[in-house]
């Protein structure tokens, strides 16, 4: 009677609705199963009971676990014993400086414990899976591996075209590049004309160089002073030549493809049209007749 009992136990009805629970790390089935009556998914007997009689000897896993309306005590059981965890995700956009990373795993509540600010450019710009619980340290772990295993792909294929001469100048520049243009066909041709200044001794005059010393990568939300613009500190490219002495975004794969292998082109300048691309030219005769041109469009369309 007594096996009986717990054959009846174990097979009780199905969840009478849809619940979410949260399983601790080194948690017993007597704990989880206490978890999923208080949430209501279950009685505690019924899921102990099942796990007793036929839950073999896979452990179950801690996490987040959507327990769908109708699962049995052995749906469950066999959903944390393979870990289909819920999955959530955090997404860093190409460009986003550290700062802003770092503000936005912070602001993950589901996640715990704290981080540092990331080395700039130590991060490459994905969409990040999590599960509820998860240390902070060990998702900021897995974006900063992501750009390791991103980096030594795009390393191994350089062109010796490239003004890089190793990892931080390459996510240097990338960074750069990533900030100069928001359209993808052009990453290659703004690569292009910062490998030729760089050849030939120009000043690289980017223009977020300049606000990174001030705001670390966030927004600045004015325009840039004539200060600015000449302060001599280790990242403004308008009052240096070369590049500056680390990233200022952390740039995505596109970005550093691009300064491993930029666009064989003989251009020296390039003007915004004030679309998130660029006009393009050789001579400074010619980038000034270009520079006129799009101010004027541009005032025309309200824009300056």
């Amino acid at each position: 009677m007594a096996i009986l009992a717990l054959l009846l136990a174990a097979c009780s009805g199905g969840a009478p609705r849809d619940t979410v629970v949260v399983i601790p790390p080194g948690a017993s089935i007597a704990k989880a199963g206490d978890i999923l009556e208080q949430a209501g998914a279950t009685s505690a007997s019924a899921f102990v009971n099942h796990a007793r009689l036929f839950g073999g000897d896979d452990p179950i896993k801690p996490g987040e676990y959507e327990v769908k309306k109708g699962m049995s005590p052995g749906d469950i059981l066999s959903l944390m014993q393979a870990g289909k965890t819920i999955q959530r995700f955090v997404t860093v956009p190409e460009g986003m400086p550290s700062i802003l990373v770092w503000e936005r795993l912070m602001a993950e509540k589901r996640l715990k414990g704290k981080v540092a600010v990331p080395a700039e450019g130590s991060v490459l710009p994905d969409t990040y899976a999590y599960t509820t619980g998860e240390t902070r340290a060990a998702v900021l772990k897995r974006m900063q591996a992501a750009m390791d295993k991103a980096f030594a792909e795009l390393w191994a294929k350089r062109s010796p075209r490239t003004a890089a001469k190793d990892r931080n100048q390459a996510l240097t520049l990338a960074s750069i590049v990533e900030k100069e243009t928001g359209v993808p066909a052009e990453r290659r041709t703004v690569a292009g004309v910062y490998t030729n200044r760089l050849a030939v001794g120009m000043k690289l005059q980017a223009d977020p160089t300049i606000i990174y010393p001030i705001t670390r990568g966030k927004p600045l939300g004015r325009r840039i002073k004539r200060s600015e613009i000449q302060a001599v500190n280790d990242y403004n490219t308008y009052a240096m030549t070369g590049l500056p002495k680390g990233p200022i975004a952390n740039p995505g794969k596109a970005s550093i493809a691009a300064v491993l292998d930029p666009e064989p082109n003989d251009y020296l300048y390039f003007v915004a049209k004030g679309d998130g691309g660029h006009i393009f030219a050789r001579t400074l005769a010619e980038h000034s007749a270009n520079v006129q041109k799009w101010y004027e469009i541009r005032r025309a369309r309200g824009e300056m």
